[in-house]
């Protein structure tokens, strides 16, 4: 599971049909906890908005985390964080 800001917003009017209705939101790995550099994409069941600090499960755990066993998900939110002590400054 990573730690990671929403950066930004994906609008895809066109996608595979197992993920029409989703949102996907542009996620900043938190420095110290992965490479900031490396932004991707994750789908978004929880309701994140930008700015939020959340929780993104990848692999199998994401499609497992949205309930979607059987689409093309590679990572999801499946938390916000209220706080976190440990975690650098948000």
């Amino acid at each position: 599971m990573l730690v990671g800001k929403v950066v930004g917003t994906i609008v895809s009017t066109r996608k595979n049909e197992k993920l029409v209705g989703s949102k996907f939101m542009v996620i900043e790995p938190i420095e110290k906890l992965g490479d900031p550099n490396n932004k991707f994409v994750a789908i978004d069941n929880v309701g994140a908005g930008i700015g939020e600090i959340v929780l993104v499960a990848t692999g199998s755990a994401a499609r497992i985390g949205c309930d979607q066993q059987t689409a093309p998900v590679d990572a999801a939110i499946v938390g916000i964080v209220d706080n976190g002590i440990g975690l650098p400054e948000l």
